[in-house]
């Protein structure tokens, strides 16, 4: 339900909480195929590729972890459907939504916290992503090698070669960004479908090296339902396992994606597009990675789980060439939707008067620059413990903005107060900040932290964000029983 009255706000929006790109969408056009080319370019990655290749390698039942899948991504397409519901009304991204739940000044706690998240993963994505172009410069230039070498040619823990990849990575998202929104929705449109072609040139290359009868043999037992290995696991915790892992992979996304919802034709077209982007896709890439990674052993002699290694093994120069091109395009696709334009609405609203969405999404890249990825990711334990505390926290994020938008505004949402620092609006709270909601995510990112620490959790990767986002769906209403009506 909207505000009638929201159609004239604009005259009157405080500057100090709106601007171009925080303001209401003005043009709605993206349509259900849209968002399939969006998920697209999240689920084709050499990211999600080695994590489904390492699952069903990893000693749980086969049908066990392919009912997880299933039911996972269902999930994940549920919990879509639903944080899209706001924005897509509203028209607003993700900071300004918050301030309907966390007040205009509160909101700008989950914002900062969200965009220092697409931060850190976008500098990790870009570096891994800047990993295959370091791959096929060595593969067309092999004298290139020594500048490769961290202990001859490195600065700041990286090769120079590295840092050059990095930098061409680097640039060439900013450039896709800075084009804007509808750049961006054209690029995910053709990066994310490029996958799929290069995947099964590739398994026909592979089949045409092991010959028909050998591959065929190979994939059939790589997708048969028995798995590979011993089951160290149940059928019921290995589906609950995967469902977890699932949801957890796309949390991120998950929460972002209101970011993208706005701009929706109908909210059929968001439907439509999760139901063909999400259950469709993802469990059409699922068996071709598998199929992929099933044709490697008769072919290399080893069980290759990264794309890039794999293409990197052929010796067909053009499949080199191709492949690698691809499988960096897609990645940088994915870091270009869920972590560059999330971070700049996030950093644009801290100030939005003075920092545009171009200007926040420059400082974000910079940023991820003088995190130097490459050492957080060379730090296990420091990448573990910062992420995870980090991602722990989206779960509550996701719990409170739900139960505020369902259950105790009764899908009501005025717009116009989306915008004023008068203490007559809705959303001002005490000092402009709603403290039930701060109170709702220490306290359920607390409880998402502990379980994580708990024998009995120790089997479910990617527990803390139900937890935290069921506390807080609870808790959140609870403590704003006098806002429900």
């Amino acid at each position: 339900m909207l505000d009638t009255a929201s159609d004239t706000l604009f005259s009157g929006a405080d500057p100090r909480l709106s601007n171009e790109t925080l303001c209401p969408a003005k043009t709605r056009n993206w349509s259900w195929f849209d968002y399939l080319s969006f998920w697209m370019s999240d689920v084709h990655s050499v990211g999600t590729y080695v994590t489904l290749g390492n699952l069903f390698a990893g000693g749980l039942p086969g049908v066990a972890v392919t009912m997880g899948l299933v039911l996972g991504i269902v999930v994940v397409q549920v919990f879509c459907n639903l944080i899209a519901i706001p924005s897509q009304q509203t028209g607003v991204p993700f900071p300004v939504v918050c301030r309907a739940s966390f007040g205009v000044k509160g909101a700008l706690v989950p914002a900062f916290v969200r965009g220092i998240i697409a931060v850190c993963w976008y500098g990790i994505q870009t570096w891994l992503a800047s990993n295959a172009l370091v791959v096929l410069l060595l593969k067309s230039c092999p004298s290139l090698a020594p500048w490769a070498d961290l202990t001859q040619h490195g600065i700041a823990g990286l090769s120079s070669l590295g840092w050059l990849a990095f930098l061409v990575l680097w640039c060439m998202q900013a450039a896709v960004f800075w084009r804007g929104i509808n750049a961006i929705k054209h690029f995910t449109e053709w990066a994310g479908p490029l996958i799929y072609v290069v995947m099964l040139a590739l398994d026909v290359y592979l089949l045409q090296r092991v010959g028909l009868k050998a591959g065929l043999q190979a994939v059939g037992q790589s997708i048969s339902l028995s798995g590979y290995g011993p089951a160290a696991h149940g059928i019921c915790l290995s589906v609950l396992m995967t469902i977890t892992l699932t949801v957890s992979y796309f949390s991120a996304p998950m929460l972002n994606f209101g970011d993208f919802a706005r701009y929706a034709k109908s909210a059929r077209d968001i439907r439509r597009g999760n139901f063909w982007g999400l259950p469709v896709n993802f469990l059409a890439f699922t068996a071709l990675t598998l199929s992929t990674i099933a044709l490697t052993v008769p072919a290399f002699g080893m069980r290759v789980s990264d794309p890039v290694e794999a293409v990197a093994r052929t010796d067909n120069e053009v499949v080199i060439g191709i492949g690698i091109l691809a499988f960096m395009t897609a990645t940088a696709g994915i870091n270009v939707v869920v972590n560059f334009v999330s971070a700049s609405f996030d950093f644009s609203n801290l100030a939005p008067e003075k920092i545009n969405w171009r200007l926040a999404g420059l400082a974000a890249a910079l940023l991820s620059v003088f995190l130097t990825p490459w050492n957080l990711y060379n730090s296990p334990m420091a990448m573990h413990f910062t992420l995870d505390f980090l991602a722990s926290l989206i779960g509550p994020f996701y719990g409170i903005l739900i139960a505020d938008y369902f259950l105790v505004c009764n899908r009501f949402i005025s717009v116009a107060d989306l915008y004023t620092l008068s203490a007559r609006g809705r959303y001002w709270y005490k000092n402009g900040i709603n403290r039930s909601a701060i109170l709702t995510l220490c306290v359920s990112t607390v409880l998402a932290n502990f379980t994580s620490f708990l024998p009995f959790f120790s089997d479910l990767p990617g527990i803390s964000w139900f937890v935290g986002c069921v506390v807080a769906g609870i808790l959140y209403p609870v403590l704003n029983t006098k806002r429900m009506f």
